[in-house]
Order: structure tokens, then sequence, then C-alpha cells
């Protein structure tokens, strides 16, 4: 097994995590594991992991040598991140599987390649009928040009075989597209690019999906984020599941996600990336009306468990990775047994009856001087996740968690600014005279509710931003239990309501004058005291 290698931006512990659920899996089903990875902070290297642990440099060279002494029967190479990925294709290529006569488990070269190479995936998914943006592949910056004249600007660029967008980004003029386009051909190993027509503004949602060799498909989690398209999914605020997408949408990206899973042939876990049309509100501010050929496109597809896997495994609490290794040694899924519910298989869909929120966390707060600006090129160094009964709960929970110093949620810049005589009206020609966040940035969500706060709508700020009007709504409820905090009578009805949107002690101390020793003395008086619920993967419908 290849794991991750060193934490960087954008391949984090998340993989570690991956791995380490495999390690154990596989041990279940008495596979001996060799496990290679090149950084020692991990507990995939810990004792009682694998079996046999090598901590050595993740190059070809080095896999060749642990091949020729340990002689493996199969190599797993979807649990280690882009990394294993990549590695997996240099083998293959570099004709070392054939020469010991190497399986690889799961998920085979064609697969990866038909995945990860822009050319070969846009012909698979013309094929089975499937949507992608307007776009050229091109592996030089003469073809990079003649791309801009054929779709106009702006203009995404997505490097082949990359993690977290490195190199690419999105280019609204000549001479960022002149950036962009050199240093995604650089960062690209077989020098190729996407350029793509921009959706910036689009909603974007994933799925997670598992396969396994029977062709049995599930889809364990779909997940939205409330930054449209433009920003990495990395960077962006993810909930889970979906909030605002009607029945017939998520169907019908359900339905393409299994279509695209089985076309590629994958066995395991898989992340399916789209953008959907937006709502009237946000399609408004759009070039051409926002509208388009199809109402979603297909942007890309991870052969492997992903940073979103870890977020949807601990969402639902079905292990992805887990199950991703035992299909990897011929495990259907209708032969794997749920481990948490001790009652379903792993061929059952996941039920959520509660709202799951990400927040990634950014590190300006160590780099005071470095660009908060976020696109489509990861900056996150982690990320922090929140559960509850409602989205406002969990969101508040979640931003509590990110744990940076004297910034909660009531915490406001004192560089922020709205002129009052545009309060109500910061359309994009007001916005030149306020100092609002709101393009995208790690401060965004503080300048969203500032803005709330002086009575700018829900709807305004879904124009300026593109967020979907059902989120900044759900926002505009947490500032309007501010207000009836700030200047209400605290009793038992409005403080129950109060924790049920998600505010702390501390926060409602704050808000009504009192300490937060104060505010908890009274909830005990009025019974009203936290309980805390199981994640079982079935909403209740078994035993678990």
């Amino acid at each position: 097994m290849i794991g991750s290698g060193p934490i960087v931006i954008g391949q984090a512990a998340e993989f570690d995590y991956a791995g380490t659920q495999a390690c154990k899996s596989l041990r279940e089903e008495g596979v001996t594991t060799v496990l290679v990875n090149s950084n020692p902070a991990t507990i995939m290297t810990d004792e009682g992991i694998a079996d046999i642990v090598y901590i050595e440099p993740l190059t070809v060279e080095v896999l060749e040598r642990i091949i020729a002494a340990e002689r493996p029967d199969g190599i797993l190479p979807t649990l280690g991140g882009q990394t294993g990925l990549n590695l997996a294709v240099e083998l293959s290529d570099a004709g070392i599987l054939e020469k010991y006569n190497v399986r690889l488990l799961g998920t085979s070269i064609q697969t990866i390649r038909n995945a990860e190479d822009r050319e070969l995936f846009r012909n698979l998914l013309k094929e089975i009928g499937e949507p992608t943006p307007p776009s050229v592949i091109v592996e030089s910056m003469e073809d990079a040009w003649k791309a801009v004249d054929e779709i106009g600007l702006p203009l995404v660029i997505r490097p082949a075989y990359t993690l977290g967008g490195t190199g690419g980004g999105i280019a609204n003029n000549r001479e960022e597209f002149e950036t962009f386009a050199a240093s995604g051909l650089a960062a690209s190993p077989i020098n190729q690019v996407l350029i793509e027509k921009s959706l910036i503004g689009w909603k974007e949602i994933e799925y997670e999906v598992m396969r396994d060799a029977a062709d049995n498909c599930i889809t364990i989690c779909n997940m939205e984020n409330i930054d449209p398209m433009g920003v990495h999914t990395g960077d962006s605020i993810v909930v889970a599941p979906s909030q605002t997408l009607s029945d017939k949408e998520y169907q019908m990206l359900r339905t393409a996600s299994l279509k695209i899973i089985r076309a590629l042939g994958i066995e395991g876990g898989c992340n399916i990336q789209m953008s959907l049309e937006p709502g009237d509100i946000v399609a408004e501010t759009l070039p051409e009306g926002g509208r388009a050929e199809s109402p979603y496109y297909i942007i890309e597809v991870n052969p492997r468990v992903s940073r979103s896997s870890a977020l949807a495994s601990k969402a639902t609490g079905y292990p992805i990775a887990r199950v991703a290794a035992k299909i990897a040694v011929g495990k259907r899924l209708d032969e794997i047994p749920n481990a948490v519910t001790k009652m379903t298989l792993a061929a059952f869909e996941p039920a959520l009856d509660y709202c799951v929120v990400k927040i990634p966390r950014w590190p300006f707060d160590k780099f005071a001087a470095g660009d908060r600006s976020i696109n489509t090129q990861m900056k996150a160094t982690g990320e922090v996740m929140a559960i509850d009964r409602s989205f406002e709960a969990a969101f508040q929970k979640a931003v509590r968690s990110l744990e940076i110093t004297n910034r909660d949620i009531l915490w406001e810049d004192p560089n922020f600014f709205i002129d009052p005589a545009t309060a109500g009206d910061i359309s994009e020609g007001n916005i030149g005279r306020n100092n609002l966040p709101l393009y995208p940035n790690d401060e965004r969500l503080w300048g969203l509710l500032y803005a709330l706060r002086r009575d700018v709508t829900p709807e305004t700020l879904s124009r300026l931003t593109g967020i979907d009007p059902w989120f900044t709504r759900a926002f505009e409820n947490i500032v309007l239990m501010e207000e009836r905090l700030l200047n209400g009578h605290l009793d038992a009805p409005l403080l129950r309501e109060a924790k049920r949107l998600g505010f702390s002690d501390e926060n409602i101390g704050r808000l009504t004058d009192r300490t937060m020793e104060q505010v908890r003395r009274l909830r005990h008086q009025w019974e009203i005291i936290p309980i805390y619920k199981m994640v079982d993967t079935c909403a209740a419908e078994f035993e678990a």
C-alpha cells in the first residue's frame, strides 16, 4: 500500500485516516500489508497498523526495490491521495508492475488515466452523453492562446494529474491567463492543462460513490458547497446533505454519478464534482442571464479516496476506506457487513437525519501578509466539521471549532465598513464605497453577518456573492436571534430557541449582559440541557 507522503497544503491528514482504515480492514480479511510512506508522523506508520512498514522516499526507484524484496501480489494505490495514484501510473509506465507480476488492486491503470487525463475523461463523458463545459485541452502556450480566442474570457485553467488545483486558477484577463496557463503546464506531470469556460456563480455539488466488481453501485453522500463555483472544494464551506436541491435535481445528479463510476469501471470509492445551474436570484447576475445548454456539467472525478471521502465517512458513519479496501481484494458490497449497525450490509445507502457543516481552516492568522483571496488553487491547511439538528446550529458549532484566537461568530473586524447611506443597497455600483470582504476569502462569513446586522437583505448578498439565498437567509436567522437576545427578556422559551440555533452560553451571556456561568445556571434551572446523539448510518430505521 502506497501512503500519501508529507503533509502539504491540499494533502493532509485525511489520507492518513483512509490508509489506516484500509490496513485494519485488510487485516480483518487475513491479508498481509506492506506499507510504504515517507512520513513517520502518521498513524498508518505506527507499529500494529500494517504488517510491514517502510519509511522511505516515495519514488519509483525506492518502490521497485521494495517490490523486489517483498514480492507483493498486488498494489493498492487509491488510498494515498494523488501521490499514490501518480506513483501507480509511473510504476506501470516503467514496466515494473509487469516485471514483478504485481496486480493493481481495485481501480485499473486505464481507469486512472481515463479519470485523470483531461482529454480521455472528456471523450469518455461524451460517449456516455454526460455534459462538460466548453473546453480545450492544450500542451503548449501557443495552443493556450488559441483557446482564449476560441472560448473567450473568463476561463478556468485545470492542470492534469495535480492535487488541490496546483498550478491552476481563474483568468479574468489576458495577464492572469498567461500566468496560470504557464504555471499549469509546468505543474502538470504530463504538461497538459484543460482550459474551460468559467462557470463562476453556479452551484458546486459533490457525490461520494462506491462500486464493486459485480457492478453494484451506491451513493454514500451528496454534499453542497456554500461557496459557488470558482472556489476549490477544499477551500469551500460544505454542507451535507445538500440543502437547496429539488428532488428532481438530486436524482438527476445521482443518476449521472452512477453512470460515470460505471463507465470508468472504478472498484472502490470515487468522488464526482459537478456544477448545477443556480436559482433565479443568482442567475440574474450571471452573463447571458446564466442560461446554458445543460442544467448541469461534470467538472472532474477523483478515482480514489479523496479529501471529501474523509468528510463523507465521518458525516455518514459509512467507513469508505474500509469498504474500498475490501472491494479491492474482491469482496462485493452485499458481502461486507456494516460495522456500525451490525444488521445492514455495505450495499445499504446511508441516511442522514441531521446536518453536517465543514469549514476550512486557513493559516492567514500566521501569515498576515498573505493574499487572503481564495480560488481554484487550494490554500487551506485543515478543516473542521460539525454535526447538529439544523444548519444554523451546525454552522455555529463549526465556527467555534475553528479556534481562531478572539474570533467567534460575533467578531467584527474594525476595518469592516458599510456606508450608512447605501446600507440597504450594496449593489455592484455601491460596493466600492464599502469595505466588506464579500469576494471569496477567509473572512467572508464574518463579512456576510456584518452586512446582515446592518439591514442588507439576504437576496442582495446572494446577488453579490453567488451564495444561494437559502444559506444567506439561514445566516439571517442567526442575526435575528442575536437581535432578540440583545433587545428581549431572556426567558425559558427564548433560551431554548437560541440553544437550538447553536448559540453558546458565552455568546448568549454577551448578548444579554450576563456571565457564561449565569446563563448556564438559568439553563439548568429551566432544564435546558444538552443531549448527545449517535451517527448510526441508518437514521434510526434499524437497531444500531
